[in-house]
């Protein structure tokens, strides 16, 4: 779940879950649709040079309201590269009151915005689903803290009060407590609302890279210290691309279509956010230019999208050993059970092409 401010407004607009960019689709049981194609000259069999004479339909959902953090999938609707691939793509923008595994089981949706944490605690429980892709290298999340204040490291931060949502006492919290030797009665609720931190100058909190500093910046007129953990030794993938494993077993072919076509949508997005950008406000009027501008700057500057692996092998990418690291950091923070079979939640068949692939 991504980590913004919430309105009044916002809130409202938690009822408006489907983005209808082309038709609307009702989950996994269109996806039997037949696709006709013809190779075009060059590349004969590859997706990109292959017409398709009849669309798969697909729902995305996102992990929040819509904004920068989710280009890429806008630019790949906007741009019409998802059509390229043969699909129809509708987006049904996420938020703080929807279960996106809910509807994933229930196929109500086809692929999900997810997390590595999540995906492997989703094992633990049984639930069927497998990550195909992860966007994110990095996660944006971070801790803030005010400047000259004294909390300009993670290690200044033991005993200092932390504005946590609920989500992250089963991610990156403990994490933090096993390296940094936190307690739980550093504590405080962050209510999705920088107006606490502001007004207060002891206070931590915790914030996406590429949201909250621009909204402190604006509520109180200063730029907040960030402390980017993935940057500090937190492993786990974000942005992540999920989907049932019942897909990836009988239907493959439209997997790495999906794959394919978002990855390109986050080159396309990192060069030009325009197209998207249109789409973002369409469905999240209080999203503003100088909002999405931030995040774009950040991903950038922190290289959320690419950097590491990614640099290598394409947006997109994972390797069987970043996932035994986020594995083992975990156990020993006491997030995972030590026997869980870790490796389910992941495949590596969707991507690692290399950039040339994509670009």
């Amino acid at each position: 779940m991504h980590n913004s401010k919430l309105s009044s407004f916002q809130f409202a607009l938690n009822r408006r879950k489907f983005l209808k960019y082309g038709s609307l689709a009702l989950g996994t049981g269109l996806l039997s649709a037949c696709v006709g194609t013809s190779n075009s000259t060059t590349n004969a069999g590859s997706t990109s040079s292959t017409t398709f004479s009849k669309l798969n339909k697909v729902i995305l959902g996102t992990s929040w309201f819509a904004q920068a953090e989710h280009g890429g999938f806008y630019q790949a609707v906007a741009t019409g590269l998802y059509q390229k691939h043969g699909l129809d793509v509708s987006i049904n923008m996420g938020g703080s009151q929807v279960n996106g595994n809910q509807l994933l089981m229930a196929g109500t949706i086809d692929f999900k915005m997810g997390y590595a944490i999540e995906a492997i605690k989703a094992i633990e429980s049984g639930l069927p689903k497998i990550t195909v892709a992860a966007m994110f290298q990095k996660d944006p999340q971070a801790l803030l803290t005010h400047p000259n204040a004294g909390n300009d490291r993670f290690e200044d931060l033991k005993g200092k009060k932390i504005l946590l949502s609920t989500i992250a006492h089963t991610t990156f919290w403990p994490f933090l407590k096993q390296k940094y030797g936190y307690s739980d009665s550093q504590i405080g609720v962050y209510t999705f609302n920088v107006g606490s931190f502001v007004a207060d100058k002891s206070l931590v909190q915790q914030g996406y890279i590429t949201s909250e500093p621009h909204k402190i910046e604006q509520e109180g007129g200063f730029k907040p210290v960030e402390l980017l953990m993935a940057n500090h030794g937190y492993t786990p993938y974000s942005s992540t691309i999920e989907t049932k494993r019942e897909l990836v077993e009988s239907n493959p072919d439209l997997v790495q279509r999906f794959v394919d076509a978002s990855i390109k949508g986050w080159y396309s997005y990192l060069e030009d956010p325009a197209p998207a950008n249109v789409l973002i406000k369409q469905d999240n009027p209080e999203m503003t230019d100088e909002q999405l501008a931030h995040s774009l700057s950040k991903i950038k500057e922190y290289g959320i999208v690419k950097s590491g692996d990614a640099e290598t092998f394409g947006i997109g990418a994972m390797t069987q050993e970043r996932w035994t690291q986020i594995y083992t950091d975990m156990v020993e923070a006491k997030v995972f059970n030590p026997n869980v079979n870790y490796q389910e939640a992941f495949t590596l068949d969707f991507v690692n092409k290399s950039v040339d692939a994509y670009v």
